[in-house]
């Protein structure tokens, strides 16, 4: 039986590539799409506006809802999830902490999976940027991270994960951004964000040090790599309890 999905932010670049997505594989059926305005239709589902959310949950009775949207749009929705038992798999980036509390509250009710990029590449790259810094130590780190001229949180929810991998193995500190008369210290990490275009999602990680340079880095060639993840994620949330979960748990059981 394939799992029931609904989409919020289905009209977004995301959404409509989950839905476009979804319609090729026969583990994963999407029955109804949310947006901030009733869209009516999107790919042939049903698209709803925010006020309808608890009676559209009701009614297609989804196993997990796929977010790609804004961090209000999405914890406009969590409430009602909780109380319908509908899991979430959550792809929107920029919370602050009260959103994150937000999702955290409501994994007390339902299973939530929360990542900030849902390519299989990219959990690989974290493994390897672990390794990597805490065996290059004083090798200098610098961060750099392109996407499309649409996005608006910088760095990116990607950029800040690799960041937190890497000061789980070395104590540094952002720089975001140089200028003027700017020296590096060793205890420093450049954190570099470029908008331009429509560049699906670029992420590169330096180590320079003993007279050698290692570049990490992962490139995005289109936007079904994240929905084809992020569908995954929710075949996987489907057959669990409530509790927050990990997109690196979906890939190592795969």
């Amino acid at each position: 039986m394939s799992t029931r999905i609904a989409v919020n932010g289905a009209a977004g670049r995301m959404g409509r590539t989950v839905i476009e997505t979804a319609s090729e594989r026969d583990d994963v059926e999407v029955v109804l799409g949310f947006h901030r305005t009733d869209a009516g239709e999107v790919g042939g589902v049903p698209v709803v506006g925010a006020e309808e959310v608890p009676a559209a949950l009701a009614e297609y009775d989804p196993d997990v809802v796929v977010d790609f949207s804004l961090p209000d749009a999405t914890l406009g929705i969590v409430d009602a999830c909780a109380e319908a038992g509908v899991g979430l798999v959550v792809g929107t980036t920029g919370f602050d902490d009260e959103g994150f509390e937000a999702l955290e509250a409501a994994s007390d009710e339902v299973p939530v999976l929360k990542a900030t990029n849902f390519s299989r590449g990219i959990q690989v790259l974290l493994r390897t940027v672990s390794e990597a810094v805490g065996a290059l130590e004083g090798y200098d780190l610098e961060l750099m991270e392109t996407h499309h001229n649409g996005k608006v949180d910088a760095p990116s929810g990607t950029a800040n994960t690799i960041l937190e991998t890497v000061q789980d193995e070395r104590d540094v500190e952002p720089v975001y951004g140089r200028e003027g008369h700017a020296p590096r210290n060793d205890d420093e990490i450049g954190v570099f964000a470029r908008r331009a275009g429509d560049v699906r999602g670029e992420h590169e990680l330096v180590l320079a040090g003993n007279d050698e340079v290692l570049n990490l880095s992962h490139r995005a060639e289109d936007r079904g790599v994240f929905a084809a993840g992020a569908l995954d994620a929710a075949a996987w949330l489907a057959d669990r309890g409530d509790g927050w979960h990990e997109f690196d748990d979906v890939i190592d059981e795969a």
